[in-house]
């Protein structure tokens, strides 16, 4: 069955003291783009993380985010203490050349580039942060497939509606291609005649067979009826088998769109011009489709 290409999953929990919020959005795109935001803790998961995320998702644009919060209230950063005495005796330095009255505020020094750093978890305790991170990843993973399986089935259900709809003007189209030589032979016929009716001509009908001969050459659209036809089976066949079938149900759509433009230039029936015009509808409408199946 299709999947669609759009999704959203959030998985929050509290394992060892530690909250954990996983949110993962797909979008449309053509190709597998993930975009992974982590907090500076977790940053050492981002190449376990995009392989979960290659494993699961063949194509779209992925954005990972994680939240982490220590809800034990234990500090999550670290005071360098070398790199604030450095600017504390710089300062220093300067104030003494100076002479200037000042007071060096230490709020204003934990905000100076070096100062806090993110702590960095020790072997046993990152071990920790990546069975859970990656638990949670999974997690929100398979809440993310059934979301993407469940629009998968409403664009799948809309979609043989679109093709049902082709075929029932197809059997439209190849009923009135059969009408419409014989129509085109009998107007053929009066319009000669009331133009030879004054000379007191006589319509050859031989010459009538062979312009209606090739009336019916030109017009006939049997062929692209039967690979119209053909293509739509094709298009129900894949999003009944194929997991990922997006692009190929994409160029099939093409192949679909080309047989109908075909169909529309070589019919000289305003009737099945009008139906050509329905099915390039619907035509179009399969092709806004399925940009979103995966």
């Amino acid at each position: 069955m299709l999947n669609s290409m759009t999704g959203f999953a959030r998985v929050c929990r509290e394992i060892d003291g530690i909250s954990y919020a996983v949110e993962i959005k797909t979008v449309n795109n053509r190709y597998f783009k993930p975009s992974i935001k982590l907090p500076d803790v977790a940053t050492f998961l981002e190449p376990d993380i995009e392989k979960i995320l290659r494993q699961n998702i063949y194509r779209g644009a992925a954005n990972y985010q994680l939240r982490y919060k220590n809800v034990s209230g234990e500090p999550m950063f670290d005071i360098d203490s070398a790199a604030l005495n450095s600017y504390v005796e710089k300062l220093n330095a300067v104030k003494c050349s100076n002479s200037a009255q000042c007071r060096i505020n230490l709020a204003d020094l934990l905000l100076l580039p070096g100062v806090v750093r993110p702590q960095e978890p020790e072997n046993e305790k990152a071990q920790t942060v990546r069975k859970a991170v990656l638990e949670v990843t999974a997690q929100a993973v398979e809440q993310l497939k059934k979301m993407r399986a469940q629009e998968g089935q409403s664009l799948a259900d809309d979609l043989k509606q679109q093709c049902d709809r082709i075929t029932g003007l197809l059997g439209d189209i190849k009923s009135r291609s059969k009408v419409v030589i014989g129509e085109y032979q009998e107007r053929l016929a009066s319009r000669v005649k009331d133009l030879l009716a004054s000379a007191r001509l006589e319509l050859d009908s031989a010459t009538l067979a062979r312009e209606v001969a090739l009336f019916a050459d030109r017009s006939d659209i049997s062929e692209e009826i039967i690979r119209l036809s053909s293509h739509i089976e094709q298009f129900l066949a894949n999003c009944q088998s194929d997991e990922y079938a997006g692009r190929k149900l994409d160029f099939i759509a093409q192949e679909m769109l080309r047989e109908a433009n075909t169909i529309a230039s070589k019919a000289s029936d305003a009737k099945i011009c009008s139906d050509v015009v329905d099915i390039k509808t619907c035509i179009e409408r399969i092709k806004e489709q399925v940009q979103n199946v995966e």
